[in-house]
C-alpha cells in the first residue's frame, strides 16, 4: 500500500495526458519541446520553492502509509515532484482549454454580428 498516493498521480497525470491528447491544449498542440520546458521551468520553480519552505520549517513531511518513504531531500518525498508535475500539467491544460474556448465563443460571436 506504500506506492498508493504515487499510483493515484501517475494515473491522474495519465488521465491530464489523455485530455490533452484529445483535444491538443498543451503537448500535443503543436510544441512538445515548448510545452517539455514550460512544464519542467514550472517544476523547477516549485520544488525550489518547496526547499525554501522547508529550509524555513514551514513546509514538513507528513506521515502516511500510503507514501513509498522515499526522499529527494529531507522532508522533500518522491511523491511531491510528481505531484508538483501534475499541478504545473493541470494548469498549462486549463490554460489551453481557457485559450480554445476564447478562440471558439470568438468566432461564434463574430459570425452572429456579421450576419445581422
Amino acid at each position: 500500500m506504500g506506492a498508493l498516493y504515487l499510483l493515484f498521480l501517475l494515473a491522474s497525470i495519465g488521465c491530464m495526458m489523455l485530455l490533452d491528447h484529445r483535444f491538443k491544449l498543451f503537448f500535443f498542440s503543436g510544441a512538445p519541446l515548448r510545452a517539455a520546458a514550460v512544464l519542467a521551468a514550472g517544476l523547477v520553480f516549485f520544488l525550489i520553492w518547496d526547499l525554501f519552505g522547508i529550509g524555513l520549517d514551514i513546509f514538513y513531511r507528513g506521515e502516511t502509509q500510503f507514501m513509498l518513504g522515499i526522499e529527494l531531500a529531507p522532508h522533500l518525498p518522491l511523491e511531491e515532484a510528481f505531484f508538483l508535475a501534475f499541478l504545473c500539467y493541470l494548469t498549462m491544460v486549463l490554460f489551453g482549454l481557457l485559450k480554445t474556448a476564447a478562440a471558439h465563443f470568438g468566432r461564434n460571436r463574430s459570425g452572429q454580428e456579421a450576419r445581422r
